[in-house]
């Protein structure tokens, strides 16, 4: 199993007796992995279901699930709300036994609010559980679409880094060049402003010494060393399994600070400029790990 990304989108559809509904699974990226349902009313225990069932799939990301569900008109009886009913005959009882109102019609009593109810066929605990087991069924459905949509661009992002990562080993081969060049280059232009200070008095063993000081201040061995090394690192990473977003994205932050390093100590014009161009590919690279889970 190859890197995943974190943006990707699912969906499922289902239904169950006169219920059918449509389950949608998106997500984009996020540090950590945050999980939201959305569902009409009655239908709130799905939510951990889509809790659980993202738990269990994936270790970053922000998502959202969405669940749509609509009954057939008609599909379900019509039942008197006996009590309701009562409480409208025992309120207007007194008035009706005064002569202040007429006795009311059966057809009067069935339009008053809550007296007529729809039978949703959700009272039967058992229905209503076989419908729920349906439903997050399609919820597992949509984010096993939305877990394969975000491999398919974890698989679209491992080239992309991989070429990043090959032009980064591409610099620091060159850097590694010019650096060699520093000792000889240092020396030169210490020779150079030890004349226009103090003419040719200065002994060339002076030269030397000062120039080796100060070629092993701007020794940059070290930083290519460690370059190379987090060039492997993260090469296994992009090669390996499972959610390898964080580690990459220390290891980017580690890429940047020798990079800055070797910038610094950079003595010659031709390695600074490679420096600047290996912070730029850096920072290419950063941007792209910001989508890997």
């Amino acid at each position: 199993m190859a890197i995943s990304g974190m943006t990707g989108f699912g969906r499922a559809e289902g239904a169950l007796g006169a219920w059918n509904w449509a389950v949608e699974a998106r997500s984009v990226n996020g540090r950590n992995l945050e999980v939201r349902f959305r569902g009409p009313p009655g239908f709130e225990g799905l939510e951990r279901a889509a809790r659980e069932g993202a738990q269990a799939r994936f270790q970053r990301g922000q998502l959202t699930v969405g669940l749509q569900a609509r009954r057939t008109e008609g599909a379900g009886a019509v039942r008197v709300n006996v009590d309701q009913l009562e409480r409208y005959l025992s309120a207007g009882g007194p008035y009706v036994a005064t002569g202040m109102v007429a006795p009311p019609r059966l057809d009067g009593l069935l339009g008053l609010k809550g007296v007529i109810e729809a039978a949703d066929g959700l009272d039967d605990t058992e229905a209503q559980a076989a419908l729920e087991a349906a439903m997050a069924a399609s919820i597992g459905a949509a984010l096993d679409g939305l877990l394969t949509a975000r491999r398919e661009e974890g698989g679209a992002l491992a080239g992309v880094l991989a070429g990043l990562m090959d032009r980064i080993a591409e610099l620091v081969g060159a850097a590694e060049g010019h650096a060699a060049a520093q000792p000889l280059a240092i020396k030169e232009r210490f020779e150079r402003r030890m004349a226009e200070l103090a003419g040719d008095v200065v002994p060339e063993e002076r030269v030397l010494q000062e120039a080796a000081a100060l070629a092993v201040k701007a020794d940059v061995r070290e930083e290519l060393d460690r370059l190379s090394g987090h060039i492997a690192a993260a090469r296994a990473l992009v090669g390996g399994d499972g959610a390898v977003g964080r580690r990459l994205d220390f290891l980017t932050q580690e890429f940047m600070r020798e990079a800055n390093t070797l910038c610094s100590k950079s003595a010659i014009a031709a390695l600074t400029t490679v420096g600047l161009d290996l912070k730029a590919v850096i920072e290419q690279f950063r941007e792209q790990v910001q989508n890997v889970e």
